[in-house]
């Protein structure tokens, strides 16, 4: 393939999982890759539609281009004062900020991506992938992120994290894949080369996606693996993450033991700090976001970590508003924004960013739950990479294609379940699926029918069976089309003892349908279970108001 998939601070070599290397050179380096830190608070998901909060559309109002002031006010308000208040200057300004954003396709894969499912509120979740590119493309990126010998060579996604806003707007959850996470690469075309990348027959390493024509390859594979849905993108070069950090005007990080993160032959982020706190910005910021020598088992497991740690940290003082009130940091950190991001081209204006950064406000620091897709080491040739861990990977990929909080706290705004609005049973319609199968077992055969004979004997004589749509689902669950059909779906649930949250609104379907599970396939009453809904220890969940998060300093980098 040319060059290693794993560049890294210095040189950038593999890495991550091969166990901690020895203190005079081992293998690869903190090559990490910048985080999608510095842009996630500000402009995080957007597209929802709902738009700026109503007082800030009445503040806006009366002020002359007010759509364009109120666009500003994803900063502040005293930046829009300070910029706008020269009417036409203003406007010119916003031109330029939006003439900074780099735009890119969504996705280049040749799999449509399905449609969310709103909740009984018809309400939608969010999905924005934030990606870390290691492109060594310009002066400033090759300053930064050294290996001289890949500059201009093919960027890799070496940081890739997922970003889900609930439905309801009451919680975020954060899944990072780790950079050398092996899997099938989807087939991508390049929108400004046509060139066509076949989908892999192999495992191939998940940052090289980025290679195969751009972000929305990176999107694509996602998608391939998770089946979650991505309504946007953004990504960040090394240049970007460090005029962030400067904008931000510094990050308060923690250590257990001095760390200088360097090794006798050269490799590592070059990061050196005291025991204890310290506020880290600019290229200082960047380093902590690529330190893999000197955290933990120096390996990228504990590098998400400190990216983690990190982004809580900058939300926490992004929304104490210590940050945004000198007018000319404010117009800094609108620079850096609009112009260390690259996006899909549904976020292609300040406005989008706007209203996304207003969408992701709404949910509380203390919902905001940053995690990392349960892995196991790989073997044999793939001994230094990663594999998804089967069952925990899917049960975090589940929860987040189903909005349930990664926080196992239940959503303070209720779903609402409908009562006295559902018809007679045996006037009720119910097609069921078998969607048993999984990617080792085939369909349990019959089961459909033993499901529809259970329908049947509760009073649900108009059920059928649905033969042609036998998509598997790891989950059972029931669809309907409209609000008029939503209390006989939840009568269908409650005959079944299938939870009122597994019951879901769809286009897909004209009628009530039930989807039998690879969950159900035992001649059994339903198995519910709460331990289902929680988030599996290997996920290493963290909470966003954690004020007490503090890196564990690998013993061979001291100071």
């Amino acid at each position: 393939m040319g060059r290693s998939s794993t560049r890294g601070e210095g040189t950038r070599p593999r890495g991550r999982h091969d166990g901690p290397p020895k203190r005079s050179g081992g293998e690869a380096s903190d090559g990490a890759r910048p985080r999608g830190h510095g842009r996630r608070e500000r402009s995080t998901p957007a597209g929802s539609g709902q738009g700026p909060a109503r007082a800030d559309r009445r503040r806006a109002a009366g002020k002359g281009k007010g759509g364009k002031r109120r666009v500003l006010r994803w900063v502040a308000s005293v930046l829009a004062l300070l910029i706008l208040g020269t009417g036409g200057a203003g406007y010119l300004y916003y031109k330029h900020l939006n003439g900074n954003i780099r735009k890119e396709d969504l996705t280049l894969g040749d799999k449509a991506m399905a449609d969310h499912k709103a909740n009984a509120a018809g309400q939608t979740p969010l999905n924005i992938l934030l990606i870390g590119s290691d492109a060594r493309d310009s002066e400033a990126n090759q300053k930064l992120g050294g290996a001289k010998e890949t500059f201009g060579g093919t960027p890799l996604a070496d940081v890739q994290m997922l970003l889900h806003l609930s439905a309801d707007r009451s919680n975020i959850s954060v899944l990072s894949m780790p950079r050398d996470t092996m899997l099938k690469m989807p087939k991508c075309t390049d929108p400004k080369s046509d060139k066509v990348y076949p989908a892999s027959t192999v495992d191939v390493q998940t940052n090289e996606s980025l290679g195969r024509g751009g972000p929305g390859c990176t999107v694509a594979a996602w998608y391939e693996l998770t089946g979650i849905t991505i309504d946007h993108f953004m990504m960040i070069d090394f240049a970007g993450v460090v005029s962030m950090a400067d904008a931000v005007g510094g990050v308060p990080v923690c250590v257990d033991a001095n760390v200088y993160s360097h090794t006798s032959t050269g490799k590592g982020s070059g990061l050196k700090l005291e025991e204890g706190k310290t506020s880290v910005k600019g290229k200082q910021a960047l380093q902590w976001l690529r330190t893999r020598y000197g955290f933990e088992d120096n390996t990228d497991l504990g590098r998400t970590k400190a990216q983690h740690q990190y982004l809580n940290s900058m939300v926490r003082e992004l929304r104490k508003g210590t940050k945004l009130t000198d007018p000319g940091k404010l117009m800094d950190l609108a620079e850096a924004a609009t112009s260390a991001l690259t996006v899909d081209k549904g976020l292609d204006t300040v406005k989008k960013l706007y209203d996304l950064a207003e969408e992701l406000k709404k949910a509380p620091t203390d919902r905001i739950t940053m995690t990392t897709m349960p892995n196991v080491y790989g073997t044999g040739q793939f001994s230094g990479r990663v594999y998804p861990k089967a069952e925990e990977a899917e049960q975090v990929f589940r929860m987040i294609r189903e909005d349930i909080p990664l926080d196992g706290k239940a959503s303070k705004r209720k779903t609402p379940v409908v009562k006295d609005q559902a018809a007679p049973t045996d006037e009720i319609g119910v097609s069921v699926r078998n969607a048993t199968s999984t990617d080792a077992l085939g369909p349990v055969q019959g089961r459909a029918t033993t499901v529809k004979d259970l329908l049947t004997e509760a009073g649900f004589t108009k059920a059928s069976i649905d033969s042609q749509n036998v998509e598997a689902a790891a989950r059972t669950g029931i669809l309907y089309p409209s609000a008029d059909l939503e209390g006989d779906a939840q009568a269908v649930a409650k005959a079944l003892g299938i939870p009122v949250s597994q019951v879901k609104k769809s286009t897909d379907v004209s009628g009530i349908v039930l989807s039998v599970g690879a969950d159900w396939r035992k001649d059994e009453a339903y198995p519910a279970k709460d331990a289902e809904e929680k988030t599996p220890e290997s996920a290493n969940p963290l909470n966003g108001a954690d004020e007490e998060a503090c890196m564990h300093v690998n013993p061979g980098f001291t100071w």
